[in-house]
């Protein structure tokens, strides 16, 4: 394989990653637990995140919850002969925190700081590191909302969301190609979100959300190495996290019995290209595949989710169940971002210790799906030639979250 295809492979990589593919809408321990079927009927301070328009229908304290999820993902295993590979295990800690303020008349406000998405994968197989040794992202998001009851019945709430976006790309060539590439970057990005909550029926909710798009231009330094020599570019590049609706549908019995469906479209179709800008000329032979943009293609996606709570005197159960599909076709599909669609099995409970503290745990298993990718589907350099079975790579969340009321 020649230097400009390990640099172009390099910088999908990055793009790739940054781009949110690795999306993870659970960010609290009452999603968690009920599959992120959870926004006509929500149940904490985690309500600023998930749908700010019902924080006018809570009680007339203040609420805050504070949440560890920690995130383990299995190994990918990829076969084809010797060309056979299997990524690392990875362990990735997403702490949260939410606040909801005591009403002021018809209007209230509230606040989250988590991270909507991140990811670390590593391949230490020479076939794969080639292009995919290891890439990491960290996304942190605070997002400022405020909810507006316009009658009993009917609410609206939003605000604006400010992204914060690191990570790092590595591959090493090692025996095959003496060739490593090291690239880091950050970026800033803003965008918005909005929800409406209708009750038209007793014990029903009936609910809508939409956040944005959220571009963000990436900033970084790239080192490129043939052999023991090496060169530094600055390099930018605008990448977009991408806008989301939501609706939900829930109904209560007995005010202790709550089943929600939920639907989610991720608009993934607006990540069409990558195009990279650079500080310094690029080599003429470079261009085409180094700095012209390159079409990527991704598909929007469908999320069908379904959660169930039961309420008893201090302790709450719930249980959820989605399926998840991916925004990756296999004709764009590489190492580094090997994904399938998925389905999601969660289960969790909370525990009212005091009138003001509660405190609970959930799991959840994500089952990825095993695939087999024809020779010559994929336009990845590495993938194409040689197709292969990608299996495993399933995912375990375990989240512990603190709430108190005051």
């Amino acid at each position: 394989m020649n230097m400009n295809k390990i640099i172009t492979l390099s910088l999908i990589t990055t793009l790739y990653v940054s781009a949110g593919g690795y999306k993870i809408p659970e960010q609290s321990q009452n999603a968690l637990a009920l599959s992120n079927a959870y926004l006509a009927h929500t149940m904490g301070a985690d309500t600023a995140y998930y749908n700010p328009a019902a924080m006018v229908f809570m009680g007339d304290k203040q609420y805050l919850e504070a949440g560890l999820m920690v995130v383990h993902i299995s190994s990918q295993v990829y076969t084809n002969g010797k060309y056979s590979g299997e990524s690392e295990s990875e362990t990735i800690p997403i702490p949260s925190v939410y606040y909801v303020s005591a009403p002021m008349g018809d209007v209230r406000w509230g606040l989250s700081l988590n991270a909507p998405s991140g990811a670390t994968r590593r391949w230490e197989t020479p076939y794969q590191k080639l292009s995919s040794e290891k890439f990491q992202l960290e996304n942190v998001q605070l997002n400022p909302v405020v909810a507006y009851k316009v009658n009993p019945y009917f609410s609206i709430g939003g605000g604006f969301r400010i992204m914060y976006s690191q990570g790092g790309v590595y591959s090493d060539g090692g025996d095959i190609k003496v060739a490593k590439r090291e690239m880091t970057g950050s970026g800033t990005g803003f965008g918005y979100n909005f929800s409406m909550l209708l009750n038209p029926y007793e014990g029903m909710n009936l609910a809508m959300s939409y956040t944005s798009q959220i571009d963000l231009k990436e900033e970084g330094k790239v080192n490129l190495y043939v052999g023991k020599v090496g060169k530094q570019f600055d390099a930018t590049l605008d990448l977009i996290h991408p806008a989301e609706l939501g609706i939900g549908l829930s109904q209560t019995w007995n005010d202790n019995l709550t089943v929600e469906v939920k639907y989610e479209r991720t608009f993934w179709s607006a990540y069409k290209e990558l195009d990279f800008e650079y500080d310094g000329a690029i080599p003429e032979k470079l261009q085409p595949k180094f700095e012209d943009p390159q079409v990527r293609g991704w598909k929007d996606t469908n999320a069908f989710r379904i959660g169930t709570t039961y309420r008893m005197d201090r302790l709450t159960l719930m249980a959820g169940f989605a399926l998840d599909e991916s925004p990756i076709s296999q004709k764009y599909l590489g190492f580094e971002l090997a994904d399938s669609d998925a389905k999601l099995y969660s289960l969790g409970f909370k525990y009212k210790q005091t009138s003001q503290l509660s405190w609970g745990a959930s799991f959840m298993y994500v089952d990825k799906e095993d695939f087999t990718l024809a020779q010559g589907v994929s336009e990845d350099e590495l993938v194409l030639t040689h197709g292969g079975d990608f299996s495993e790579g399933d995912a375990y969340l375990l989240s512990l979250g603190l709430s108190y009321e005051f």
